[in-house]
């Protein structure tokens, strides 16, 4: 919350307790009865209302103390109950409507106490139990539709944060997808002719004939093309992830994720395959976690190993392993990347309830297909 905001709630704050003091003491002020040791006693009960939002339990306590000392004392009218409505409302907004209610029991109690008995004063007493229950079921409502916003905004921002990731996730795909179909394509094309413009060369110089000026400049944009596709497959099969798991999972705590992260073995630098499929799968996990556990503790743990990183994301939420999800997008592009590193991937309900992800990732060379190096590798040779 900003200082602007902190200071524009103090204000009104201070507002609502001026104005409902005001109510009161004018009340008290018309009545030729009030004794002057009962204005002390209106203010503090109104003046507490100014602290509702940082001690709301303090300020209900204090406003029926004093609200209850002053109808017992001075016998006032139905309105000399604001202050302790007001707190009422506020302590059933704040999550204590028990304590609400129990406070709201006392001051009526006291009310009906000093009463002077009779069909009206039944009447006021009745009245003024309808305003007290219309105090918490007020507190419960605002409380609920504040719960809900903050849940509306925080499912808007998921979904923005889930659209983002997503056309990453396609633009890296199509761009991995390109620099395969370049190198498969193209790539072998240049290379023949690269090759045989070489051949052609090499066989005129052996039988001592000029070379040809056009053969010479095949050759030479040939190779120059070659080097120039590499530098854009370089390129285009770039896809370095922002941040590490433990930003991630910093993050999901920021949106109000309850995540925890382990580390076993000796954490150090990884091939960046691994590196990115790592970081991919506990992103997706903890994404999964937030739209589809409900509010579940989650767990990411990362193990490394002599020979393998294994990765899992397990959460205790509302998944049933009588009722498997059907594989989306997101479990899709996972077991696509731990397949093209030749590891393993396993996606399902636990038998104790939530849902667990574990991959095995390979840390040796011979597990690392399909990556940018090895791409680099294949050009150098046909080239």
């Amino acid at each position: 919350m900003s200082e602007r905001e902190a200071l524009r709630g103090r204000l009104a704050d201070g507002a609502l307790a001026a104005v409902v003091g005001a109510l009161v003491l004018v009340t008290a002020a018309l009545d030729p009865d009030t004794p002057p040791l009962d204005y002390p006693l209106i203010v503090v009960a109104s003046a507490a209302l100014a602290c509702y939002r940082q001690a709301p339990r303090a300020v209900l306590v204090v406003a029926t103390a004093a609200g209850t000392a002053y109808v017992l004392h001075a016998h006032p009218g139905p309105l000399a109950a604001l202050p302790v409505l007001a707190a009422v409302h506020t302590a059933a907004r704040a999550g204590h409507r028990a304590l609400g209610a129990g406070a709201g029991a006392v001051f009526l109690a006291g009310y009906a106490l000093t009463g002077p008995g009779g069909q009206e004063s039944t009447e006021r007493a009745g009245l003024l139990a309808g305003w007290f229950l219309c105090a918490v079921v007020t507190g419960l409502a605002d409380r609920n539709w504040q719960a809900y916003l903050r849940q509306t905004e925080q499912r808007a921002l998921e979904a923005e944060r889930t659209r983002e990731e997503a056309a990453l996730r396609r633009a890296g795909e199509e761009r991995l997808r390109i620099a395969r179909e370049l190198h498969d394509s193209l790539t072998h094309s240049i290379s023949i002719v690269k090759l045989q413009a070489g051949v052609a060369a090499h066989l005129a110089r052996k039988r001592g004939e000029e070379v040809p000026p056009a053969l010479l400049a095949i050759q030479e944009a040939s190779g120059e093309a070659m080097r120039e596709l590499r530098a854009t497959l370089q390129v285009l099969r770039t896809d370095e992830p922002v941040g590490t798991p433990a930003l991630l999972v910093e993050r999901a705590r920021a949106a109000g994720l309850a995540v925890d992260l382990a580390v076993t073995g000796i954490e150090r630098a990884l091939p960046p395959t691994v590196e990115r499929a790592a970081y991919r799968i506990v992103q997706e996990g903890l994404t999964n976690a937030a739209r589809h556990a409900g509010p579940a503790q989650v767990r990411v743990r990362l193990d490394y190993g002599d020979t393998e990183l294994t990765v899992r994301v397990d959460d205790d939420g509302t998944a049933d392993p009588a009722r498997p999800p059907s594989p989306g997008t997101g479990l899709t592009g996972m077991r696509e990347r731990v397949t093209a590193l030749g590891g393993t991937l396993r996606t399902a309900p636990r038998a104790e309830g939530g849902f667990s992800v574990r991959a095995r990732l390979p840390l040796a060379a011979s597990g690392l297909r399909g990556s940018g190096r090895e791409g680099k590798r294949d050009l150098e040779r046909t080239g």
